[in-house]
């Protein structure tokens, strides 16, 4: 497991509200340094999202997607599941500009 790699990521078991259902493609976005911790750091997917300055786009497995970096979750890192690839340069550089803004870096 590697920043920027995109992995399957669990049904959320308790969701409310707008939060978003069904198991979907998260980016893992923690910093290589930490992954070795039990948790992981993971903005998930979506292919409905509306476009925003802040939700970069992507390519999974051939479908065009956003990574919701306004929707960052914490996950057990056993409980990810199988890799589906990895982010391209461009895409990891949009998605390092997506969190900046996000976060207020």
């Amino acid at each position: 497991m590697v920043r920027g790699e995109v992995v399957r990521l669990p049904s959320p078991p308790n969701r409310r509200g707008r939060e978003q259902r069904g198991s979907r493609p998260g980016v893992i976005v923690q910093a290589d340094e930490l992954l070795g911790l039990s948790t992981v750091l993971v903005a998930p997917t979506s292919t409905s999202a509306a476009p925003a300055s802040f939700r970069p786009a992507i390519d999974v497995g051939g479908t065009a997607t956003r990574v919701l970096t306004d929707q960052l979750r914490v996950f057990d890192a056993g409980s990810l599941g199988k890799s589906l690839g990895r982010l391209e340069a461009a895409e990891l550089r949009a998605l390092d500009d997506a969190l900046t803004l996000v976060l207020g870096l």
